[in-house]
């Protein structure tokens, strides 16, 4: 099978990660062999980010997080690229080596900006005024997580996310629209 070329060096959590990504795509892919990111790995993504585009995929789990959060606090142009868990479990694990191609191609093609990167005007308020924070939100802000590629977070992140993309108010009440 041909491999895709993809134009930014990937970062994952694991060798099985590293295995299923470069069966298909032909790009760096850069592994960082659990949550305890080594220093040599974040100061080698940070030179390499001055000169290329450096994507985040890691597991949809908090250890996931936690790595995603550890490599953009040193790395915060990095872009962001989200899985959803439903679709990258198997066998009782969960991770991008359990995801599929499809999967993990959806997820590249609609990377998050780095939230440092703020475009947008939103405020708190306006995902309070949308019912995307506060009492019974969660279900709702779930949703819009999932349709615009964002990957799950609480109310701060989805905030930080949407203005990273750029999102407006009335581009948020449009997506929620769609699901009412």
């Amino acid at each position: 099978m041909k491999k895709t070329p993809f134009p930014a060096l990937i970062v994952v959590e694991g060798a099985t990660d590293k295995a299923l990504i470069a069966s298909f795509l032909e790009c760096e892919i850069v592994t960082v062999n659990g949550s305890a990111v080594p220093r040599e790995t974040l100061e080698y993504l940070r030179e390499a980010s001055k000169t290329r585009t450096i994507v985040i995929l890691t597991d949809p789990d908090y250890p996931g997080k936690r790595i995603r959060d550890t490599i953009a606090n040193y790395v915060p142009l990095a872009k962001h690229a989200f899985i959803p868990k439903e679709k990258a479990i198997k066998r009782h694990k969960v991770g991008v080596a359990e995801s599929d191609r499809d999967t993990i191609m959806q997820a590249l093609g609609n990377l998050v900006p780095a939230s440092k990167a703020e475009v947008s005007d939103l405020l708190y308020s306006d995902l309070l005024e949308l019912g995307l924070v506060g009492p019974d939100s969660r279900m709702r802000r779930e949703w819009l997580e999932k349709k615009l590629h964002l990957g799950y977070g609480n109310g701060k992140t989805l905030l930080n996310r949407l203005k990273a993309c750029g999102y407006t108010k009335e581009q948020i009440k449009e997506a929620l629209n769609g699901s009412e």
